[in-house]
């Protein structure tokens, strides 16, 4: 049915944001967020890219067949380009909260270094056809690859990979959908 095809775009007044962990996540595709979730920008042309893998063993039997595959690993991956180069929120979360100090007015101070990334909550909100809202919630995921930045007369980006880690009730991540109103 050709009325339940869709194409997804960012939310008005950014798509992406991060939290601490503990902080309050929404059930559903409307709720205002929690305070503690910080805006992240525009994300570049490319949108936001959900991997999920999973990765199985095959029993065989004698003579090659195989007769039982059980699951041995599962992964779920998001992958966007935070455009807005000059957001502090933005220097934080590619290089670390602690890493970046100071403001565009005053000066900042980013530091490049070793420290493991650490786990946030993570928020992706999207208007689909007709204005039906669609939000991705991931309680805990961190950065585990970075892209490499480009200084040139492109606009500069800070691409990323999160993974997320299972929830308490073992999910990695949480879709909600609603009609919205028109």
């Amino acid at each position: 049915m050709k009325n339940k095809v869709t194409a997804s775009k960012p939310k008005i007044g950014g798509a992406m944001f991060r939290a601490p962990i503990g902080t309050t996540l929404p059930e559903d595709a409307k709720t205002e967020l929690d305070v503690a979730f910080k805006s992240l920008g525009h994300v570049s042309e490319d949108g936001v890219a959900n991997t999920t893998n999973i990765e199985t063993e095959k029993t065989k039997a004698w003579g090659g067949e195989t007769v039982y595959e059980s699951q041995s690993d599962f992964s779920d991956q998001f992958k966007f380009n935070m455009i807005d180069s000059l957001d502090v929120e933005v220097l934080k979360t590619f290089f670390g909260d602690s890493n970046v100090t100071g403001t565009i007015e005053t000066g900042l101070k980013v530091e490049v270094n070793s420290k493991d990334q650490e786990y946030f909550s993570w928020v992706v909100d999207m208007i689909l056809k007709e204005g039906i809202l669609k939000r991705m919630v991931i309680p805990s995921a961190k950065i585990v690859a970075k892209d490499e930045i480009k200084h040139n007369s492109a606009v500069i980006g800070y691409g990323v990979t999160l993974s997320a880690v299972a929830d308490e009730k073992g999910n990695t991540h949480y879709e909600y959908i609603l009609k919205g109103e028109k």
